[in-house]
């Protein structure tokens, strides 16, 4: 990795390596937010579940 770092600063594409760095950056956001999100919906599709359930229990009142 610091042989390409070198190489890159040494052509002067240095715009280049920013802009890789901050694609990189916004990917690894996206990824953490999708995961978040997956997360959020298992935890939403649990409570509907549980909620399901406590409603068929006490259905017959």
């Amino acid at each position: 990795m610091p042989d390409i770092l070198s190489h890159i600063a040494a052509r002067g594409d240095l715009a280049h390596l920013a802009l890789f760095a901050l694609a990189a950056a916004g990917w690894g956001a996206f990824v953490m937010t999708f995961r978040e999100l997956a997360c959020a919906n298992r935890r939403f599709d649990t409570f509907v579940r549980e909620l399901a359930r406590f409603n068929s229990r006490f259905e017959g009142d």
